[in-house]
């Protein structure tokens, strides 16, 4: 009988008519033989088929009885609410989500999404009554009706760093332009003595002439070189003093600058709040006010304390650096003058100063092609 069902499924073919029903006499006679099979074959309501294998969980287990029901609903036909009852009170019957869980996690994205949005609309908010409030209290600085804050003692310690920046940058652009200068000399004397020693050995009749000229130019080109080195430390460490240590406590002033400027705008506006109206709004606006003004006011004095010890770190770094530079390129430049080679290279053995080999500074023949 099987056989016969089977055969019958494979060679049906299902006409559909003008409404869209699929029902035929032959799907009826095929329902039929179904419901013969399970009566006569074993209660397929306790059957249960298992996705994970032999002895699995029960999450993968799928009732036979809802098999038939979703047979039932793909024909248009709606189980009786006893059924449904029977399918919901069936062991290993899980409900189907309702759509409110299935939309979770829009929502969920959607409630961060404007979290941020107001977090980012806060922080515009603050940034613009912090920019207003500095911006009038600079106008009003600038043009004599509102108080400023000031350090005396501190104020002319920045202005004497600021004025020594300047002679410092000077010095720094001075031995630039000196050590080009010089370099252009070092090679000219070396293209010299190479001429001279060319000319050398194709003149006979001025060979000891040309001889004792090459040699000269020569050694003044190794002296040359020699002070080029101790005249480069001397830039590379005035170089790092003023663009590195003057430029890093610069950048603390500036910070103690703008710290300053938020700090009296906001002491300005407390002091109209306190002269204004007593009334609950205002003393909650004086109150808001008073814990802004304590908030700049402990930035302030943290960032004119951090200003001040390194004011006096950088006078004393500079005073030590300056005198070792100062001393090493006075006894250098004495030394070439003067002619003494001795006294030169042992300058610069006395400073630690290491010269780079000959030709280092040329590309290698790699990097020429």
């Amino acid at each position: 009988m099987t056989d016969s069902i089977l055969s019958k499924a494979a060679t049906m073919e299902i006409p559909i008519n003008s409404n869209g029903d699929t029902r035929t006499a032959e799907d009826d006679s095929l329902e039929q033989d179904l419901q013969q099979v399970m009566v006569s074959g074993p209660n397929l309501n306790e059957t249960s088929i298992v996705s994970g294998g032999y002895g699995g969980a029960a999450e993968g287990i799928i009732p036979t009885s809802s098999i038939k029901d979703i047979r039932s609903k793909s024909r248009g036909i709606t189980p009786s609410n006893s059924t449904a009852s029977r399918i919901a009170n069936q062991p290993g019957h899980y409900p189907a989500p309702s759509m409110h869980h299935s939309n979770s996690n829009p929502m969920m994205s959607e409630e961060a999404t404007r979290g941020v949005a107001v977090e980012k609309f806060d922080s515009v908010k603050k940034w613009s009554i912090n920019t207003y409030k500095c911006t009038k209290q600079m106008f009003s600085e600038r043009f004599g009706r509102g108080t400023k804050t000031v350090d005396m003692e501190l104020e002319a310690q920045i202005d004497v760093l600021r004025e020594t920046k300047l002679k410092y940058e000077c010095i720094l652009r001075l031995a630039r332009d000196l050590t080009n200068h010089f370099y252009n000399m070092v090679q000219t004397q070396q293209a010299l003595g190479d001429t001279f020693a060319d000319l050398s050995q194709k003149s006979p009749e001025l060979q000891d002439e040309f001889g004792y000229n090459a040699e000269t130019q020569r050694l003044l080109c190794k002296n040359g070189e020699t002070l080029l080195g101790a005249i480069n430390f001397f830039v590379s460490s005035i170089n790092t003093l003023v663009n590195k240590t003057m430029e890093d406590t610069l950048m603390t002033i500036k910070m103690y600058e703008n710290a300053r400027l938020e700090f009296d705008a906001y002491r300005t506006d407390l002091e109209e709040l306190s002269v204004g109206p007593r009334d609950a709004a205002a003393m909650m606006r004086i109150e808001m006010a008073q814990q802004q003004y304590q908030i700049q006011k402990d930035k302030y004095e943290r960032l004119r304390s951090d200003v001040t010890i390194k004011l006096k770190f950088l006078d004393e770094n500079k005073v030590k650096v300056m005198h070792k530079q100062l001393l090493l390129f006075h006894n250098a430049i004495s030394a070439y003058f003067a002619g003494n080679q001795q006294q030169l290279e042992q300058t610069l053995r006395q400073f630690n100063v290491k010269l780079k080999p000959p030709g280092s500074d040329k590309p290698s023949w790699l990097e020429e092609q």
